[in-house]
């Protein structure tokens, strides 16, 4: 292919990425070196019949001048991506030095804002994105076994989990386990306790938005496995066959191998869209038992006072943790195709 029709091919996909990916990322962490100008206050002299007295006051006109001269707002390089609500490095550092043990260190590192939320992110992903894997695929196993008649209503079942909007199926499930709901009712009859409710126990909250996770993303997996499936070589599987191996035995050898470059490619997907847990916390309300990386985004962007700067530098961070994430799954991947 010549260069210029090379160009002119890549051109379109190339100015998509800058502006849609590039451009938005550079200005998010131009963001997150300044802070918003604090109010200009001014002191007034207030006198009446009965002496004079002296209150504040925001001086309206400075300010707007001021964060109109500095739209970005006041340059502050790394200082809010090491304050209490980010790294939180003094708090860090006090809780190593003063910590009795590693549990009570990273007890009080949980503690801390960014901390807290990081821990239920990588829990959540390193739970949800497994889970996700095994269930995809053994319901593409068992829809790919099914009789041809059954495999169209089949498919679509399994998809609607998919289908269905995120904040809408994770309002269906809030709604299920609530204490009138048919899950809230028979976990409360399975462990004999009328008053246990699923909105005021950490654990069981973090197991309901782990369970959306899997329930959410497992159709995702199951329709790129069932496309897999439709390639693994049927000679080589009736020489397994032939040769007396089991079901399982042909799985493991045969199409497991077969399918491991589309595991990889369902990981990386899953590993990124996990990390960005969100839609599950807000229908849920589970702000109060666990807050993820994107949920801190939301939260500093939310209210009368957005807080652009907090919510830049935790983007940025989210951005570094889940290049850290996937650079092991990149690696290999390159390694394999370096060796093709």
């Amino acid at each position: 292919m010549k260069h210029k029709t090379f160009f002119w091919f890549v051109f379109p996909s190339v100015l998509a990425m800058l502006l849609f990916i590039a451009f938005p990322i550079v200005s998010v962490v131009i963001q997150s070196l300044h802070v918003a100008h604090e109010q200009v206050i001014i002191t007034v002299q207030n006198c009446g019949p009965f002496g004079c007295t002296d209150s504040t006051k925001i001086d309206t006109d400075a300010t707007a001048a001021l964060r109109a001269a500095e739209p970005l707002g006041r340059w502050a390089g790394l200082t809010t991506y090491f304050d209490r609500g980010h790294l939180a490095t003094n708090e860090v550092a006090q809780a190593w030095t003063t910590a009795t043990s590693l549990p009570d260190f990273l007890g009080r590192l949980i503690n801390l804002p960014f901390y807290k939320a990081m821990f239920f992110t990588l829990t959540f992903t390193a739970i949800v994105t497994p889970l996700t894997l095994i269930f995809g695929f053994a319901i593409a196993v068992a829809v790919n076994s099914a009789a041809k008649s059954l495999r169209g209503p089949l498919i679509f079942f399994t998809l609607l989990p998919m289908i269905v909007t995120p904040l809408v199926g994770s309002l269906i499930l809030f709604w299920m386990v609530d204490a009138r709901g048919i899950v809230g009712t028979l976990l409360q009859w399975a462990a004999g306790d009328p008053d246990l409710s699923v909105k005021a126990s950490t654990p069981l909250m973090w197991a309901m938005l782990m369970v959306y996770g899997v329930w959410h993303s497992a159709p995702f997996a199951f329709i790129v496995y069932y496309a897999g499936l439709q390639t693994v070589n049927k000679e080589t599987l009736e020489a397994a066959v032939v040769d007396g191996a089991s079901r399982w035995e042909r799985i493991r050898y045969v199409v497991l191998p077969h399918l491991l470059p589309l595991t990889t490619f369902i990981a990386l997907i899953q590993l990124m869209d996990n990390f960005r847990v969100f839609e599950p916390i807000v229908s849920f309300s589970a702000q109060a038992h666990a807050t993820s990386l994107s949920w801190a985004i939301y939260n500093d962007l939310g209210g009368e006072t957005q807080q652009l700067s907090s919510a830049a530098a935790t983007s940025v961070l989210t951005i570094l943790c889940i290049a850290l994430l996937l650079t092991p799954v990149l690696v290999r991947t390159w390694r394999d195709f370096a060796r093709k």
